[in-house]
């Protein structure tokens, strides 16, 4: 069941796993002078995502999934004036990378986790063909600096995939973490593409350790957030993975862990149409299994 959810989201459609519609267009908001958060006005067209306009330079963090790429570039040429430069993309997945082979058509340079590329080029599909590939890489993190707004690129290895990257503008207090936070939903943990349980809550946890009570926190789904709420969610996960870990070493399988049900008490806050509360169970199960 995982793998085929998988396949669907990375040709960009399972994020919400038929929950929603598709969006036609799109909405923004602006969390702070000239950084905005952009989202399907009408249904899902993918991950949250953000434009920065700088006096030198405009930059988007992701770009939604490949139908609505078109829809997203006239979007951010209204709001912003001029062309997007540069794309940061924090993971590979299609509804954060779909737009990617759009944009890079129309001139913009993609920025990515070395890691990002080289999966792409093994499956370009995510991001929307061969020429969506990242053309600049990197390894640890990378800086930008687009004239009045400077942003610190941040890998966060093993967690939501091997290639996660968290981008935060120190001088106005925001953070965009990707995939790494999905505001009081179930996270997806993409163990074929090199994430692991361990590492997304260490990759939670050094977000924190960069933010304050004032941090305004963009997830990579869900609602602008607080340090307050990111935490909340790190706390889920981490007891959670403590229960199935007790049913685990009691030698219980994987369908008697499912059937007991272990997070029955985050179903109706957490429990959402691409993570079920049923599929973190087995997640976390496969986790154990695996060392991670």
């Amino acid at each position: 069941m995982l793998r085929i959810i998988l396949a669907l989201l990375l040709a960009g459609w399972a994020a919400v796993a038929g929950a929603q519609n598709t969006a036609t267009s799109f909405k923004s908001t602006e969390v702070s002078p000239g950084i905005y958060v952009l989202a399907g006005a009408d249904g899902f067209g993918g991950g949250n995502m953000a434009l920065v306009i700088g006096k030198d330079f405009v930059a988007m963090i992701d770009d939604g999934i490949e139908p609505l790429a078109p829809t997203l570039l006239a979007k951010v040429k209204q709001l912003a004036g001029r062309p997007v430069n540069f794309i940061i993309n924090t993971h590979l997945h299609g509804d954060h990378a779909g737009g990617n082979a759009h944009f890079a058509e129309n001139a913009v340079v993609i920025f990515g986790h070395d890691n990002i590329r080289s999966r792409l080029v093994l499956d370009a599909t995510p991001a929307g063909g061969s020429s969506g590939l990242p053309v600049v890489t990197f390894a640890e993190g990378i800086n930008f600096h687009l004239g009045g707004i400077a942003a610190e690129v941040l890998h966060l290895p093993r967690a939501h995939t091997d290639g996660d990257a968290a981008i935060f503008f120190p001088e106005v207090n925001v953070l965009h973490t990707g995939d790494i936070f999905f505001n009081q939903l179930f996270p997806f943990i993409d163990l074929d593409n090199g994430g692991s349980v361990d590492g997304y809550i260490a990759a939670q946890r050094k977000l924190l350790e960069m933010t304050n009570d004032q941090t305004k926190i963009i997830p990579g789904h869900g609602d602008i957030a607080s340090k307050a709420e990111l935490e909340r969610d790190l706390q889920m996960l981490i007891d959670c993975r403590s229960r199935i870990a007790a049913l685990f070493d009691s030698g219980e399988s994987e369908e008697e862990i499912v059937a007991a049900n272990p997070l029955a008490d985050y179903h109706d806050a957490y429990n959402w149409g691409f993570i079920t509360t049923e599929l973190m169970t087995r997640t976390l199960y496969r986790a154990l299994a695996r060392g991670n």
